[in-house]
Order: C-alpha cells, then sequence, then structure tokens
C-alpha cells in the first residue's frame, strides 16, 4: 500500500465525516425553522393552548434555542477536518518514516505538503484555545460574583435575623415594664 493510497483513504474518510455533519448541521436547522414555526401561532391560539410561562422559564428556553451559527458549521466543515488531516498525516509520515527508508528520500516533499497543511491548523487550534480560555475566565468571573452573591445574601440574612431578634428581645422588655 502506497502512501497515496492511505492519504486517498484518509481523504474519503474526512469526506464522509463532513458529510455526516453536514447533515446533522442541516437537520437542526429543519428543527429550528420548525420550532420557530409552532412559536408564531395566533395569539388566541397560544394563549388558550399554553399556560403562563414563568420569565426564567422562557428565558432558558432562548438560551438554550440560540442555534448553529455560521462559526459553528465552519468549524465543522472546515477547521475540524483539517486539523484531523494534519495530525493524520503528520502521524502517517512519521510512521512511515520509521518503517521505510524511501520515505526519507522524500521528507522534504512531505514536510512542504506537513507545513502547507500545518499553518491553517495551527491558527485554527490557536483561535480554539483564545475561546476556550475566554469562556474559562468567563467561568470564573461568573463563580467570582455568584461567591459574593451567597456571601452577601447570607450576611444579610443573619444582620436581618439579629434584628429581628433584638426587636422582640425590646418587645419583651417593653411588655415587661408596663407590667
Amino acid at each position: 500500500m502506497t502512501p497515496t493510497d492511505i492519504l486517498t483513504g484518509l481523504a474519503a474518510i474526512l469526506a464522509l465525516l463532513g458529510i455526516a455533519l453536514l447533515s446533522v448541521v442541516i437537520i437542526s436547522m429543519i428543527q429550528r425553522i420548525m420550532s420557530r414555526l409552532q412559536l408564531q401561532l395566533p395569539k388566541k391560539v397560544m394563549k388558550e393552548t399554553t399556560k403562563k410561562e414563568r420569565r426564567t422559564e422562557r428565558m432558558s428556553k432562548d438560551t438554550a434555542s440560540e442555534g448553529v451559527t455560521f462559526n459553528d458549521i465552519f468549524m465543522f466543515m472546515i477547521a475540524v477536518p483539517l486539523v484531523l488531516l494534519w495530525v493524520g498525516f503528520a502521524g502517517f509520515v512519521i510512521h512511515s518514516g520509521l518503517q521505510d527508508d524511501s520515505v526519507l528520500e522524500q521528507i522534504e516533499g512531505y514536510t512542504t505538503l506537513i507545513a502547507i497543511l500545518g499553518g491553517p491548523a495551527l491558527l485554527i487550534i490557536k483561535d480554539a484555545l483564545d475561546v476556550w480560555k475566554q469562556e474559562q475566565a468567563e467561568k470564573t468571573a461568573f463563580y467570582k460574583i455568584k461567591a459574593q452573591a451567597v456571601i452577601d445574601y447570607n450576611n444579610q440574612a443573619q444582620s436581618q435575623a439579629q434584628m429581628i431578634e433584638a426587636k422582640q428581645q425590646e418587645q419583651e422588655h417593653k411588655m415587661e415594664n408596663k407590667k
């Protein structure tokens, strides 16, 4: 089996993965369109058929149905196969170079191809890591705010309980003094 045959097989597998991902994207878009069509019923029908939603329920549904964006399609159709092809080909060249001396004779061509694929692949990986770092920073900031809110709530609850207890004791003293 020649390196060209293996690369052709790898490209065919990645093409099939791309088709599968495209079908998933199309199905999710169709589901999103169908759900929007159902949401656009006349107001009378909607009032009769649905109970009143709480604001938090509506907000959670809105955030859950953000849907598929162009960036999602780009990542699944171009970026993911490119990175997989780059890593797969680089691994294949290393493996073949250890097994077959003829690969080492043509190593310049292979390294050129790895470099051509590697440039965009490295940019994609860097951007993905930047997005991940940003998400982690947002999560950390959110949890800091949430923890501070819990601390503030507990402090307020404790001071309110102390105030209620002080008022009760004050009332009891007034009642005792009147007797």
